[in-house]
């Protein structure tokens, strides 16, 4: 196998145990709050993918730029940072606790 290939199925590996950890945690404290930070990580790839099908791959001014493809990369950025945000918000106002499972949720 290539080197590029290990790397992807090494990483594809760690962010399922990740995801893991997150919804069995919630759902063993029955704290289902940190599943909001899951969602946001499935729906980040979203605006990127639809931004990117709507662009006009055949207009015949290139040079222009194309703002919708920076849009969706804009708000596929944005969810990214708000799901590594919302995790510190939860915690800040005392939802997420060390330990009713705050442990396995950092780990996730």
């Amino acid at each position: 196998m290539a080197a590029g290939l290990k790397t992807i199925i090494t990483l594809s590996f760690v962010l399922a145990i990740g995801f893991l950890l997150v919804i069995l945690s919630s759902a063993l404290y029955q704290n289902y709050l940190p599943l909001l930070v899951v969602a946001t990580y499935v729906l980040a790839p979203l605006p990127n993918f639809i931004c990117q099908r709507c662009s006009n791959p055949d207009d015949f001014m290139e040079s222009s730029g194309n703002a919708v493809v920076d849009f969706g990369r804009f708000c596929t950025g944005f969810l990214v940072v708000m799901g590594i945000g919302k995790r510190f918000c939860l915690k800040i106002h005392n939802q997420i606790t060390f330990y009713d499972g705050g442990v396995l949720r950092e780990f996730g």
